[in-house]
Protein backbone atom coordinates (compact mmCIF):
# COMPACT_ATOMS: atom_id res chain seq x y z
CA UNK A 1 0.00 0.00 0.00
CA UNK A 2 1.18 3.43 -0.81
CA UNK A 3 2.03 6.03 1.61
CA UNK A 4 -0.94 8.89 0.04
CA UNK A 5 -3.47 5.37 0.16
CA UNK A 6 -2.65 4.30 3.78
CA UNK A 7 -2.87 7.92 4.83
CA UNK A 8 -6.40 8.23 3.21
CA UNK A 9 -7.24 4.97 5.23
CA UNK A 10 -6.32 6.28 8.34
CA UNK A 11 -8.14 9.94 7.66
CA UNK A 12 -11.34 8.22 6.79
CA UNK A 13 -11.22 6.22 10.08
CA UNK A 14 -10.94 9.70 12.09
CA UNK A 15 -13.67 11.25 9.77
CA UNK A 16 -16.78 10.67 11.44
CA UNK A 17 -15.07 12.39 15.12
CA UNK A 18 -13.78 14.99 12.99
CA UNK A 19 -17.34 15.64 11.71
CA UNK A 20 -18.82 15.39 15.13
CA UNK A 21 -16.55 18.03 16.85
CA UNK A 22 -17.32 20.28 13.43
CA UNK A 23 -20.69 19.82 13.78
CA UNK A 24 -21.12 20.54 17.39
CA UNK A 25 -19.03 23.86 16.81
CA UNK A 26 -20.42 24.98 13.75
CA UNK A 27 -24.22 23.56 13.67
CA UNK A 28 -24.54 22.94 9.83
CA UNK A 29 -23.75 19.37 8.36
CA UNK A 30 -22.35 21.10 5.35
CA UNK A 31 -20.02 23.57 6.77
CA UNK A 32 -18.78 20.67 9.04
CA UNK A 33 -17.83 19.01 6.09
CA UNK A 34 -15.88 21.56 4.87
CA UNK A 35 -14.17 21.94 8.16
CA UNK A 36 -13.49 18.37 7.88
CA UNK A 37 -12.33 18.57 4.30
CA UNK A 38 -10.38 21.69 4.64
CA UNK A 39 -7.81 19.46 7.64
CA UNK A 40 -7.62 16.97 5.03
CA UNK A 41 -6.11 19.53 2.93
CA UNK A 42 -3.72 21.22 5.24
CA UNK A 43 -2.56 17.05 6.02
CA UNK A 44 -1.83 16.59 2.37
CA UNK A 45 0.87 19.88 2.66
CA UNK A 46 2.00 18.33 5.56
CA UNK A 47 4.81 15.58 6.03
CA UNK A 48 2.58 13.05 8.29
CA UNK A 49 5.42 11.38 8.97
CA UNK A 50 6.16 14.53 11.52
CA UNK A 51 2.72 14.11 13.50
CA UNK A 52 3.20 11.96 17.05
CA UNK A 53 -0.48 11.89 16.97
CA UNK A 54 -2.98 11.82 13.80
CA UNK A 55 -6.04 12.12 15.82
CA UNK A 56 -4.98 14.23 17.93
CA UNK A 57 -3.23 16.54 15.17
CA UNK A 58 -6.59 16.27 12.82
CA UNK A 59 -8.99 17.42 15.56
CA UNK A 60 -6.77 20.80 16.82
CA UNK A 61 -6.91 21.40 12.96
CA UNK A 62 -10.60 21.33 12.94
CA UNK A 63 -10.75 23.46 15.79
CA UNK A 64 -8.78 26.11 14.23
CA UNK A 65 -10.84 25.80 11.06
CA UNK A 66 -14.50 26.17 13.11
CA UNK A 67 -13.06 29.02 14.93
CA UNK A 68 -11.96 30.56 12.31
CA UNK A 69 -15.54 29.90 10.68
CA UNK A 70 -17.44 30.87 13.47
CA UNK A 71 -15.55 34.51 13.85
CA UNK A 72 -16.38 35.50 9.97
CA UNK A 73 -19.82 34.76 10.72
CA UNK A 74 -19.37 37.98 13.16
CA UNK A 75 -17.21 39.51 10.73
CA UNK A 76 -20.34 39.50 8.32
CA UNK A 77 -22.65 40.07 10.84
CA UNK A 78 -24.58 37.19 9.92
CA UNK A 79 -27.51 36.27 11.76
CA UNK A 80 -27.19 33.49 14.28
CA UNK A 81 -28.41 30.42 13.50
CA UNK A 82 -30.68 30.34 16.45
CA UNK A 83 -33.72 28.15 16.23
CA UNK A 84 -33.06 27.48 12.48
CA UNK A 85 -30.18 25.20 13.24
CA UNK A 86 -30.47 22.06 10.51
CA UNK A 87 -30.14 18.53 12.26
CA UNK A 88 -27.59 16.27 9.80
CA UNK A 89 -29.04 15.29 6.33
CA UNK A 90 -29.54 11.69 6.00
CA UNK A 91 -27.21 10.46 2.97
CA UNK A 92 -24.27 12.19 3.80
CA UNK A 93 -20.72 10.43 3.05
CA UNK A 94 -20.95 8.85 6.88
CA UNK A 95 -23.90 6.83 5.95
CA UNK A 96 -27.90 7.04 8.07
CA UNK A 97 -26.13 4.99 10.25
CA UNK A 98 -23.58 7.59 11.62
CA UNK A 99 -26.02 10.68 10.69
CA UNK A 100 -28.64 8.71 13.23
CA UNK A 101 -25.83 8.56 16.13
CA UNK A 102 -24.68 12.35 15.37
CA UNK A 103 -28.76 13.16 15.46
CA UNK A 104 -29.35 11.87 18.81
CA UNK A 105 -26.07 12.80 20.78
CA UNK A 106 -26.87 16.41 18.84
CA UNK A 107 -29.85 17.45 19.52
CA UNK A 108 -31.28 20.97 18.44
CA UNK A 109 -31.58 22.44 21.87
CA UNK A 110 -28.17 22.11 22.36
CA UNK A 111 -26.96 24.16 19.13
CA UNK A 112 -29.45 26.53 19.65
CA UNK A 113 -27.78 26.77 23.49
CA UNK A 114 -23.84 26.25 21.78
CA UNK A 115 -25.21 29.55 19.37
CA UNK A 116 -25.70 32.25 22.72
CA UNK A 117 -21.65 31.43 23.10
CA UNK A 118 -19.04 33.77 21.57
CA UNK A 119 -16.52 31.50 19.37
CA UNK A 120 -13.67 30.80 21.73
CA UNK A 121 -16.33 30.17 24.53
CA UNK A 122 -17.69 27.73 21.76
CA UNK A 123 -14.64 26.40 21.25
CA UNK A 124 -13.47 25.72 24.38
CA UNK A 125 -16.81 23.90 25.74
CA UNK A 126 -17.06 21.76 23.00
CA UNK A 127 -13.70 20.64 22.85
CA UNK A 128 -13.24 20.38 27.24
CA UNK A 129 -16.93 19.41 28.14
CA UNK A 130 -17.86 17.00 24.96
CA UNK A 131 -14.61 15.46 23.75
CA UNK A 132 -12.54 15.43 26.87
CA UNK A 133 -9.64 17.69 25.80
CA UNK A 134 -7.19 19.08 28.12
CA UNK A 135 -7.15 23.04 28.93
CA UNK A 136 -3.77 22.82 27.92
CA UNK A 137 -4.34 21.57 24.44
CA UNK A 138 -7.63 23.84 24.08
CA UNK A 139 -5.49 26.80 25.01
CA UNK A 140 -3.46 27.19 21.82
CA UNK A 141 -6.27 26.93 19.74
CA UNK A 142 -7.94 30.05 20.99
CA UNK A 143 -4.73 31.65 21.63
CA UNK A 144 -5.18 32.36 25.27
CA UNK A 145 -3.52 30.45 28.86
CA UNK A 146 -4.80 27.12 30.41
CA UNK A 147 -6.14 29.21 32.86
CA UNK A 148 -7.93 31.69 30.71
CA UNK A 149 -9.19 28.56 28.52
CA UNK A 150 -10.78 26.90 31.79
CA UNK A 151 -12.33 30.43 32.86
CA UNK A 152 -14.01 30.36 28.97
CA UNK A 153 -15.39 26.79 29.13
CA UNK A 154 -16.61 27.94 32.94
CA UNK A 155 -18.31 31.30 31.88
CA UNK A 156 -19.65 28.62 28.69
CA UNK A 157 -21.41 26.67 30.72
CA UNK A 158 -23.16 29.28 33.00
CA UNK A 159 -24.13 31.13 29.71
CA UNK A 160 -25.84 27.97 28.75
CA UNK A 161 -27.56 27.03 32.13
CA UNK A 162 -28.80 30.49 32.49
CA UNK A 163 -26.75 31.32 35.00
CA UNK A 164 -25.68 34.54 35.14
CA UNK A 165 -21.72 35.48 35.83
CA UNK A 166 -19.66 35.13 38.87
CA UNK A 167 -21.98 36.13 42.69
CA UNK A 168 -22.12 39.91 42.70
CA UNK A 169 -19.82 39.67 45.93
CA UNK A 170 -17.14 37.99 43.44
CA UNK A 171 -17.54 40.38 40.74
CA UNK A 172 -17.39 43.68 43.38
CA UNK A 173 -14.13 41.99 45.29
CA UNK A 174 -12.25 41.20 41.64
CA UNK A 175 -13.44 44.66 40.20
CA UNK A 176 -11.65 46.49 43.58
CA UNK A 177 -8.36 44.28 42.72
CA UNK A 178 -8.14 45.44 38.76
CA UNK A 179 -9.00 49.15 39.96
CA UNK A 180 -6.25 48.99 42.52
CA UNK A 181 -3.89 47.48 39.49
CA UNK A 182 -5.00 50.19 36.85
CA UNK A 183 -3.85 52.50 40.15
CA UNK A 184 -0.80 51.12 40.60
CA UNK A 185 0.18 50.95 37.80
CA UNK A 186 -0.54 54.50 36.62
CA UNK A 187 1.39 56.00 39.95
CA UNK A 188 4.26 53.91 39.48
CA UNK A 189 3.33 52.29 42.71
CA UNK A 190 5.67 48.80 42.04
CA UNK A 191 5.32 47.78 45.92
CA UNK A 192 1.28 47.73 45.29
CA UNK A 193 1.46 45.82 42.48
CA UNK A 194 3.42 43.07 43.78
CA UNK A 195 0.61 42.69 45.99
CA UNK A 196 -2.08 42.83 43.27
CA UNK A 197 0.20 40.14 40.96
CA UNK A 198 0.11 36.73 41.81
CA UNK A 199 3.65 35.48 42.23
CA UNK A 200 3.36 33.33 39.39
CA UNK A 201 1.46 35.61 37.12
CA UNK A 202 1.96 35.19 33.10
CA UNK A 203 1.47 37.63 30.84
CA UNK A 204 1.19 37.25 27.28
CA UNK A 205 0.67 39.34 24.09
CA UNK A 206 -0.13 38.17 20.41
CA UNK A 207 2.23 39.71 18.09
CA UNK A 208 -0.12 42.66 17.33
CA UNK A 209 0.40 43.97 20.61
CA UNK A 210 4.10 42.84 20.52
CA UNK A 211 4.38 45.31 17.24
CA UNK A 212 3.15 48.32 19.60
CA UNK A 213 6.02 47.86 21.82
CA UNK A 214 5.08 45.15 23.96
CA UNK A 215 6.95 42.14 25.40
CA UNK A 216 5.67 38.49 23.66
CA UNK A 217 5.88 36.90 27.90
CA UNK A 218 6.60 37.79 30.65
CA UNK A 219 6.84 35.36 34.16
CA UNK A 220 7.00 36.16 37.66
CA UNK A 221 5.31 39.14 39.36
CA UNK A 222 8.42 41.32 39.36
CA UNK A 223 9.19 41.38 35.51
CA UNK A 224 5.00 42.06 34.88
CA UNK A 225 5.09 44.31 38.09
CA UNK A 226 8.23 46.39 35.96
CA UNK A 227 6.08 45.98 32.73
CA UNK A 228 3.14 47.92 34.20
CA UNK A 229 4.93 50.35 36.79
CA UNK A 230 3.91 53.89 35.27
CA UNK A 231 1.98 52.68 32.65
CA UNK A 232 -2.18 51.93 31.95
CA UNK A 233 -2.85 55.53 31.76
CA UNK A 234 -5.37 54.82 28.73
CA UNK A 235 -6.66 51.30 30.40
CA UNK A 236 -10.27 51.27 31.71
CA UNK A 237 -12.61 48.40 34.01
CA UNK A 238 -14.42 46.66 31.38
CA UNK A 239 -16.67 43.59 30.73
CA UNK A 240 -15.36 41.44 27.96
CA UNK A 241 -17.09 39.05 26.59
CA UNK A 242 -18.90 39.28 30.32
CA UNK A 243 -15.74 38.96 32.27
CA UNK A 244 -13.68 42.00 34.04
CA UNK A 245 -11.10 42.85 32.15
CA UNK A 246 -9.40 45.77 30.74
CA UNK A 247 -9.87 47.62 27.99
CA UNK A 248 -7.67 50.40 26.22
CA UNK A 249 -8.61 53.31 24.70
CA UNK A 250 -6.54 55.63 22.37
CA UNK A 251 -7.74 58.82 20.14
CA UNK A 252 -11.41 57.45 20.95
CA UNK A 253 -10.91 54.03 19.51
CA UNK A 254 -10.63 50.76 20.98
CA UNK A 255 -7.12 49.83 20.15
CA UNK A 256 -6.41 46.26 22.98
CA UNK A 257 -8.15 44.23 25.42
CA UNK A 258 -6.21 42.82 28.50
CA UNK A 259 -7.86 39.17 29.37
CA UNK A 260 -7.30 38.90 33.13
CA UNK A 261 -7.83 35.77 34.76
CA UNK A 262 -7.68 36.09 39.12
CA UNK A 263 -6.97 33.58 41.83
CA UNK A 264 -7.47 34.00 45.05
CA UNK A 265 -8.19 37.61 44.66
CA UNK A 266 -4.51 37.90 42.85
CA UNK A 267 -4.14 38.62 38.96
CA UNK A 268 -2.66 35.32 37.46
CA UNK A 269 -2.93 35.72 34.05
CA UNK A 270 -2.71 38.59 31.96
CA UNK A 271 -3.81 38.05 27.70
CA UNK A 272 -3.10 41.22 25.50
CA UNK A 273 -5.23 41.17 22.20
CA UNK A 274 -4.57 43.83 19.84
CA UNK A 275 -5.44 42.03 16.64
CA UNK A 276 -7.77 43.80 15.77
CA UNK A 277 -10.32 41.97 13.95
CA UNK A 278 -10.20 39.91 17.30
CA UNK A 279 -10.31 43.26 19.47
CA UNK A 280 -13.70 43.67 17.47
CA UNK A 281 -15.39 40.50 17.90
CA UNK A 282 -15.33 41.17 21.78
CA UNK A 283 -17.99 42.67 23.14
CA UNK A 284 -16.89 45.23 25.49
CA UNK A 285 -18.85 47.03 28.37
CA UNK A 286 -17.09 49.57 30.43
CA UNK A 287 -18.22 50.05 34.05
CA UNK A 288 -20.19 52.23 35.15
CA UNK A 289 -18.45 55.11 37.19
CA UNK A 290 -15.05 55.18 34.52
Amino acid sequence: MDEKKWLAERFEAHRPHLRAVAYRMLGSPTEADDAVQEAWLRLGRTDARTIENLGGWLTTVVARVCLDMLRARGTRREEPLGAHVPEPESGSPNGPEQERLLTDSVGLALLVMLDKLTPAERVAFVLHDLFDMPFDEIAPIVERTPAATRQLASRARRRMQGATEPADADVARHREVIEAFIAASRDGDFAALMTLLDPNVVYRADRFAVQMGSAAELRGARAVAEAFKGRATAARPALLDGALGLAVVLGGHLRLVLRLTLANDRISDIDVVADPERVREVDVAFLAGQ
